[in-house]
């Protein structure tokens, strides 16, 4: 009996250990092939044959319908451009130009990779929505307090909850969905925090 309660005792711990492992793999978006252009990061494996089953699981759990590369790039922002966390309570300023593709957008998601709910019901910007400066570039604010112009709510959080940003390359150029690290994407700078 003895024998019988350390075998069910080590299978239990075994599978406590592997669940819990594979599950924190998959959170934390860590064994792909990642790169980065500044704060976005992507990873190549996403929507391609050679997605391996952590990364498919991350495509799962993330929500994401990964189309294949050379149809969507899909880049994704946790930190600014000074490599902090992006947080509800603060102000972030995205600045750049139309990225290497037919059409593009930035979404803002939480950390449990759904819209964050707002009034205003503004969750993205893209290249047919977003306001242009006369030189043609973008300027994109993500924040908590209304300002008009392309404002993008971080919703209703506590201080120092995190969110993400999304960026979707649709139809990328060839050399865009060949090298993906030498895009140049717009940057993310904070601007200040209400704590």
């Amino acid at each position: 009996m003895k024998l019988a309660l350390k075998l069910l005792a080590a299978v239990l711990v075994a599978l406590v250990l592997g669940a819990g492992s594979a599950l924190l793999v998959v959170r934390s978006g860590g064994l792909g092939s990642q790169v980065s252009s500044g704060p976005w990061e992507t990873d190549l494996t996403i929507g391609s044959a050679e997605a391996d089953p952590y990364t498919r699981a991350q495509v799962a759990v993330a929500g994401l319908l990964a189309l294949n590369r050379n149809e969507t790039i899909y880049f994704t922002a946790a930190r600014d451009g000074d490599g902090n966390r992006l947080r509800v309570d603060c102000r972030y300023k995205i600045e750049g130009t139309d990225p290497p593709a037919r059409w593009w957008s930035i979404t803002l998601y939480g950390d449990d990779h759904f819209l964050v709910s707002n009034p205003q019901g503004r969750y993205s910007y893209g290249g047919e929505s977003v306001a242009r400066n006369e030189d043609g570039s973008f300027t994109i604010v993500v924040g908590p307090d209304e300002t008009g112009g392309n404002w993008i709510p971080t919703g209703q959080g506590h201080a120092g909850d995190t969110f993400t940003l999304t960026l979707r390359l649709y139809n990328p150029d060839e050399s865009a969905a060949r090298n993906p690290s030498g895009i140049v994407l717009p940057r993310i700078a904070k601007e200040a925090c209400a704590s």
